[in-house]
């Protein structure tokens, strides 16, 4: 094979790429679209996503569980940033969560979000959505 052949062959992937990686980023372009390129790559560890967003899309996305269940508490601080206790939530998660079955139970927020992570054996164990309390 000829220099010329290799690089040809390299220029036709990154072109191919380019393609569809536009083409992903057309198709989706919404930040709360589990589908975005940004959302998908920040799962999988390849982007820094801002966390507020990524939190909001989660509502959507259908494989969240993956993201938080089994993992430790220092695990989630460092996909999520930070993790807030009930006594530190806005009014409304605190109350929901005093009004709750998972009342006493060791239970974390994600940042500021509606996402209560519920531990047992210091593992992530229940992801929960609040809502309509």
């Amino acid at each position: 094979m000829k220099p010329t052949t290799g690089l040809k062959i390299v220029a036709i992937f990154l072109a191919l790429l380019l393609v569809i990686t536009g083409a992903w980023m057309a198709l989706y372009p919404q930040d709360s679209d589990p589908k975005n390129i940004k959302y998908v790559l920040w799962k999988n560890g390849f982007y820094r996503m801002n966390l507020d967003i990524a939190t909001g899309t989660m509502i959507g996305d259908n494989h969240r569980n993956e993201l938080v269940l089994g993992k430790s508490e220092g695990d989630l601080r460092k996909r999520f940033g930070y993790l807030t206790p009930p006594a530190d939530a806005s009014p409304y998660l605190r109350n929901c969560y005093a009004d709750s079955s998972w009342k006493g139970k060791k239970v974390m927020f994600i940042r500021s979000s509606p996402w209560m992570i519920v531990f047992r054996d210091d593992k992530a164990a229940e992801l929960v959505l609040i809502k309509g309390c």
